[in-house]
């Protein structure tokens, strides 16, 4: 059982139907129906982690919460700050003055901090801490804004230029690099007229910067654009259709390249190698080592990563030859054909 979980089973309140969010992978939800929930439903953006629930429960993935009644609300605290403001003001609208939304968290990954985040809907109390977590209480006596109900008010905009093109990015919270391009990508973008036509499958494909330059570049090309994260995936569709590009994309969750069975004539990626707050490698490494079968012949694998990282030497045993082209500002790109 995660930390966190047992955090929450040192108290017996539970009751009703509860709604986890952002659960870990654990059997929470079993104890807690045996302590007196009657219904416990799931909302996730983790496409691994809907995989689990589904199995067990109702769970949602998608950047909003199923519209339903709830008696209570459980928050396992996500990354980013800015995420926490938008999956509270998404929560507190499913429920009414009085009740009571829980927030937990470790100490390590900003609980403390995260709490403070409560306190502009309502009187918040620190029920436990332990296992090196806070579990936190938030008794509402203010609703989030009409202006917070509108996905608009959350889209970070920015603009990127290439070619003597400018496409304009919308990422929303929670996203890898929301509100500025990141060194990785822009140590890769120069290269991207050098990528051959044809099919293109974008690995981690974050608010959809890589993908939108090469649909610009081409209007034939098709993207398949793929992640685990839902607020990912929505940002690439925003960032295609703010650029009129939204018939070259096509977008997928997955939670590995061995979830897509297609082939391509392109392999491209800033890999992600962070799952939540934690450092996560193994999506990024099997992309090195199983791309090649998702190449056509003579496909083309481009990829940028941080330069401490072994990509290289997973590549070129898959393939003949792993080119590096650029090495700058900490980051690698990196090149191979199948």
């Amino acid at each position: 059982m995660d930390a966190k979980s047992e955090v929450i089973l040192r108290h017996d309140h539970w009751q009703g139907r509860i709604l986890l969010v952002n659960p870990p992978q654990d059997q929470l939800f079993q104890s807690l129906q045996n302590v007196g929930a009657t219904q416990i439903s799931v909302w996730t953006w983790n496409f691994a982690d809907h995989h689990f629930y589904n199995n067990y429960l109702e769970s949602t993935f998608d950047i909003q919460p199923k519209a339903d009644h709830y008696h209570q609300i459980i928050i396992f605290i996500p990354k980013a700050k800015t995420l926490l403001d938008y999956v509270l003001a998404q929560c507190i609208a499913l429920l009414g003055l009085g009740q009571s939304i829980y927030l937990v968290g470790e100490k390590k990954a900003g609980i403390e901090r995260s709490a403070k985040q409560l306190q502009s809907f309502g009187k918040t109390i620190k029920l436990d801490s332990a296992r090196h977590c806070q579990l936190w209480q938030l008794v509402i006596d203010k609703l989030p804004s009409e202006k917070a109900s509108h996905l608009d008010t959350w889209i970070k905009r920015y603009p990127i230029s290439m070619n003597d093109e400018t496409l304009q990015i919308c990422a929303l919270p929670g996203v890898f690099s929301q509100d500025h391009l990141d060194v990785g990508t822009a140590q890769l973008l120069p290269y991207l007229k050098h990528v051959k036509s044809g099919s293109v499958l974008d690995f981690g494909c974050g608010a959809g910067i890589i993908s939108a330059v090469l649909a610009k570049q081409d209007s034939s090309r098709k993207i398949t654009a793929v992640d685990i994260d839902a607020f990912a995936l929505r940002s690439t569709e925003l960032t295609f259709a703010e650029n009129q590009l939204s018939e070259q994309l096509t977008t997928l969750a997955i939670t590995d390249i061995q979830d897509i069975s297609d082939q391509f004539d392109v392999v491209v990626s800033n890999p992600p190698f962070h799952q939540g707050i934690k450092t996560n490698y193994q999506a990024s490494e099997n992309l090195c080592k199983f791309a090649k079968q998702r190449l056509r012949p003579q496909g083309e694998l481009w990829i940028v990563a941080n330069r401490f990282l072994n990509y290289p030497s997973l590549i070129e045993a898959q393939f003949a030859q792993c080119v590096q082209k650029a090495d700058s500002q900490g980051f690698k790109v990196l090149y191979a054909q199948s």
